[in-house]
């Protein structure tokens, strides 16, 4: 999880490229009610594309494990792709902050990974980017610096400030650090 700007899809891009293939990772797919002209835009994720209508009727069916809504789009994780916690593997959710409470009441041994980097770095590269007004990348940037984990939990930070390399390899250093990471 972490604000727009931080670099995420990159990061956990270079972490699927360097896994070893020990990892007891499982890579969740999310499902995104994003309109179908936005699909082209997808990057480096595997995500099911849904119409909005879709992920209502899935939200109230109870098909998903998780579910929030972010920037006018519903994300969905379901069932199925937590299954793997069952063979003790661990699976990596990208998910959302202001979902962090509802997910940590839901799953008691959750592992929160924050990627972030500093404001400057934010706004220059929400800037950069060219889909928001200066006002929207400063409300976007304000929401990263008010966010604060639960005190006393439990979680990783990374500050994705320099280079990709440099914050892939503390990420996975991190996690394979973390009590349950096969030797």
């Amino acid at each position: 999880m972490g604000p727009s700007g931080a670099g995420k899809d990159s990061l956990l891009g270079w972490l699927r490229q360097h896994l070893p293939p020990t990892s007891p990772l499982h890579w969740a797919q999310r499902t995104i009610s994003r309109p179908l002209q936005q699909s082209h835009a997808r990057g480096t994720e595997q995500y099911e594309s849904v119409c909005p209508a879709t992920f209502a009727a899935l939200r109230s069916e109870q098909a998903f494990a998780l579910h929030w809504d972010a920037n006018g789009l519903g994300y969905g994780v379901r069932h199925a792709q937590l299954a793997p916690l069952a063979q003790g593997r661990w699976v990596l959710v990208n998910g959302s902050r202001a979902h962090l409470p509802q997910a940590l009441a839901t799953f008691e041994h959750l592992l929160p990974v924050h990627i972030t980097a500093s404001p400057a770095v934010l706004r220059e590269r929400l800037l950069a980017r060219g889909r928001e007004t200066p006002d929207e990348v400063e409300a976007r940037v304000q929401r990263a610096q008010a966010f604060e984990p639960p005190r006393g939990l439990a979680h990783i930070e990374i500050h994705n400030d320099s280079t990709l390399e440099k914050a892939g390899q503390q990420l996975l250093a991190t996690l394979q650090q973390a009590p349950g990471w096969p030797a």
